[in-house]
């Protein structure tokens, strides 16, 4: 795949050739790496970047200039793009997912990097501490292992005579683990059975589903992880075609088709990361802004997936949602 062909201005009105930043020397240059899609789900995530650094004085082709590299998925092609950015007149790069964030911290040790993660940044190499990052690298995290016992109790409530439920763990992510271990604590307070179901690589996933059909388990709770985050079109798609009702960790997954989600609000982990980057832009260094984590937690449901599945969603978990999709 040509380098070109990972450049794309999300909400403007033009991509930026890889030249952009010569041509508009005057102004600091973002390098923005994502592993997602430039899609409707990720329109509002950059907008919400951006609302970040209008907050700290910096608006985007005014007096900053952002080069989006989206991923859609492959992975592999990080390390590339973080070199190529780490040659360049740069100011700071953001990077959203830990393979994002190591790809550019191995990258450059001079460059500011900001990043957002859904893993512990600490267990994943990414900084030495929450309070203090060190070196060059700084971000957020929304990583809450412990609301995977919340998660269960979501969707037991959705689903409540399932016998056995598929938890999917990334064994490649010590954050997906440590959900893994608040989840199988619950499910033991609770006699609830689970079936554990690893998911590091493509053909994982498809073994996982053909194992969560011979096991009969009639619900899926998929933990998170940069890679579990990047096959979210898969999984929905595999869950809708075996009929299993499932719980997510982010929004992406109900507003793409995805039964429910927990966990922190993306929304407001972009906007923060804006925030950082422009305070690193007006001189903050990296090492001194501790790694920020998560403050605001959403019940997101698509009612119309619930509705495919032939589901009753009780109106006390309807009430209590921050998002109802139908």
């Amino acid at each position: 795949m040509k380098r070109r062909e990972f450049i794309t201005l999300l909400g403007g009105s033009a991509a930026w050739p890889l030249a952009a930043g010569a041509q508009q020397s005057a102004m600091p240059l973002i390098g923005f790496m994502s592993v997602r899609a430039p899609d409707d789900v990720s329109r509002p995530l950059a907008a919400a970047f951006r609302r970040g650094l209008s907050e700290i004085g910096y608006i985007e082709a005014r007096n900053v200039v952002v080069e989006y590299y989206w991923m859609e998925g492959q992975t592999e092609r990080l390390p590339v793009i973080a070199t190529e950015l780490a040659r360049r007149p740069v100011s700071v790069i953001v990077a959203f997912s830990t393979l994002s964030a190591l790809a550019a911290k191995a990258a450059t040790t001079t460059i500011p990097v900001v990043f957002m993660t859904g893993d512990d940044p600490v267990m994943a190499g990414i900084v030495a501490s929450l309070n203090r990052p060190g070196g060059n690298v700084t971000g957020l995290t929304f990583a809450s292992a412990t609301l995977g016992a919340k998660r269960l109790g979501l969707l037991r409530e959705v689903v409540p005579n399932v016998k056995t439920i598929a938890v999917l763990v990334d064994q490649n992510s010590a954050e997906s683990q440590a959900v893994l271990r608040d989840v199988q604590d619950a499910a033991r307070a609770l006699g609830q059975q689970l079936v554990v179901l690893n998911a590091g690589t493509d053909g994982d996933i498809d073994a996982a589903f053909t194992a969560l059909v011979q096991q009969r388990a009639g619900a899926l709770l998929a933990t998170g992880s940069s890679f579990i985050s990047s096959r979210r079109d898969r999984l929905i798609a595999l869950a809708s075609r075996h009929a299993v009702p499932a719980i997510y960790q982010i929004r992406d997954f109900p507003a793409a088709g995805g039964l429910i989600s927990y966990g922190a609000s993306l929304a407001d982990a972009y906007r923060q990361a804006g925030v950082y980057a422009g305070r690193v832009l007006k001189g903050d260094k990296p090492s001194d802004l501790p790694v920020l984590q998560p403050t605001k937690f959403a019940l997101v449901i698509n009612l119309k997936t619930a509705k495919a599945l032939g589901l009753t969603v009780p109106p006390t978990l309807l009430a209590t949602a921050d998002e109802v999709i139908e």
